[in-house]
């Protein structure tokens, strides 16, 4: 079943401009993109590609010009209020930006208790176990429930906003460019996080991204975006093959060898 999806979708943004009128700049042209329950797919490209307005209309948190973005087959357009609190819960984002996702004057028990609050109504004692469940899901410790996001490393910051997302049980989570700013054995740890989550959860994942490595380890399938368009499709292999020029291109990237992978 394909549990989110995206439909011709456009979009463009207005630019000021100094010398006249401002004008409309084509951002996404045309997508279309389905991702089915269970599944980790990767989309691909290079930065200003237009990767991240789609996953911010995937998640509901822009809407297209064009086009329509489906939840289990119902335009998000056409929802009503409480079915767009279940597609809340069900559809959730972790972004590149750690720090400027949190609020720095909350604690990361207070950023983790708004999503239970309002998304599942829990009550107080319910809210404070799962608060530790979740920071202990993502290799944290319950009583860091009581730190501000200034005590936190960069990677422990990331980890409370994946426990956030989690925090609802949703069924998809839009990873976007989650990963890039950590160091390489903190971008394993949290890939296999993430797979850990998979089979324990069922939770499917768009992963958003401009690095092959890490698709090859986390991924089954892969889009590929240049100038606001998919240009190629494909299953993913070790090593990747891609055939479009902007897959090509992003191959013959340089990047530092993947750490080999040691049993425990």
């Amino acid at each position: 079943m394909t549990l989110l999806s995206a439909v011709t979708v456009s979009r463009a943004y207005r630019r000021a401009s100094l010398m006249g009128p401002s004008r409309r700049t084509p951002v996404l042209e045309g997508v279309s993109l389905g991702i089915a329950a269970g599944e980790s797919v990767a989309l691909l490209g290079r930065s200003g590609c237009g990767k991240s307005t789609l996953a911010r209309l995937l998640v509901g948190l822009e809407r297209p010009d064009e086009g329509e973005v489906r939840f289990e087959g119902r335009s998000l357009a056409a929802l009503r209020k409480d079915e767009l609190r279940a597609f809340r819960r069900a559809v959730q984002m972790v972004f590149q930006d750690s720090v400027g996702a949190v609020d720095p004057r909350s604690t990361v028990g207070a950023i983790l208790d708004e999503p239970l609050r309002h998304l599942l109504g829990l009550d107080e004692r319910e809210r404070e176990a799962a608060i530790a469940r979740l920071l202990q899901r993502v290799g944290l410790e319950p009583a860091d429930a009581g730190k501000l996001p200034a005590q936190m490393s960069g990677g422990q910051l990331q980890r409370v906003c994946i426990a956030r997302a989690l925090a609802p049980g949703p069924q998809l989570i839009l990873l976007d460019e989650a990963v890039s700013n950590l160091d390489l054995h903190l971008q394993i740890q949290m890939l296999d996080l993430f797979e850990a989550l998979r089979r324990d959860t069922g939770v499917a994942y768009l992963f958003v991204t401009h690095d092959l490595r890490l698709v090859e380890r986390f991924c089954s399938r892969v889009l590929v975006m240049e100038a606001g368009r998919i240009v190629e499709e494909a299953p993913v292999s070790r090593p990747l093959k891609l055939a479009s020029p902007a897959g090509r291109a992003l191959k013959e990237a340089v990047l530092p060898a993947m750490p080999v992978r040691r049993s425990a």
